[in-house]
């Protein structure tokens, strides 16, 4: 008996990295598209992490009766006042792109001798408990003094994880699994899962 879950978005990247870290421990995850769930535009409003993921599954609550997580994310940069933080992305708009975001981030941190940084990541679960659930997952780092790794996901290749002292970009895609702010999240999420006897450990067969 698989657990089925909907996570609240589009996005491919997103869904695969889910998957990946979801699938070994039973549950399948559902796409919008997977479905044809198409949830009215909201606007990601609110003033923290876990009011935005709420907002996105709240949309997607309304079309389902399945479990459903969502999540949002950011980096917060000390020498910024932790700023972008939740709105990492629209920041990276504003300045055309995440190449010269990142270089205007350079050159902010030069005049600075803090490169601290962290990824925050809050995924809320609907429809499986009378409120919503939040499970959050930090992975303290620093800013890169340039860009390292081949992988081009948002800030992914400028931000080291002090865990493993490589940015996210130089991770193999199993290191990452093991080590991000999402898989973090993640985690706590299979944990409650578990400890509330929602999903039991599938049964590995020896051949």
């Amino acid at each position: 008996m698989n657990y089925e879950i909907i996570l609240a978005t589009n996005n491919k990247h997103k869904l695969k990295e889910v998957r990946e870290i979801l699938t070994p421990e039973g549950i399948i995850v559902y796409g919008l598209s997977d479905l044809g769930l198409v949830p009215e535009d909201v606007d990601e409003n609110g003033s923290t992490y876990y009011e935005n993921a709420l907002i996105k599954a709240k949309a997607v609550q309304k079309l389902t009766i399945l479990p459903i997580i969502s999540d949002d994310s950011g980096i917060e940069i000390s020498a910024l006042n932790n700023e972008p933080g939740i709105h990492s992305s629209r920041y990276a708009e504003s300045f055309g792109g995440y190449s010269k975001t990142f270089e205007h981030i350079f050159e902010i941190l030069k005049e600075s001798k803090d490169r601290s940084a962290r990824f925050v990541c809050d995924i809320v679960l609907l429809n499986v408990d009378k409120k919503p659930l939040l499970f959050e997952g930090i992975v303290e780092g620093e800013i890169a003094l340039n860009t390292r790794g081949n992988s081009d996901f948002g800030y992914d290749p400028i931000f080291i994880c002090n865990e493993v002292g490589l940015t996210y970009a130089e991770m193999s895609e199993e290191e990452k699994n093991i080590h991000s702010h999402r898989a973090k999240a993640l985690k706590k999420l299979v944990t409650y899962l578990k400890v509330n006897q929602l999903i039991t450990k599938p049964i590995h067969h020896h051949h």
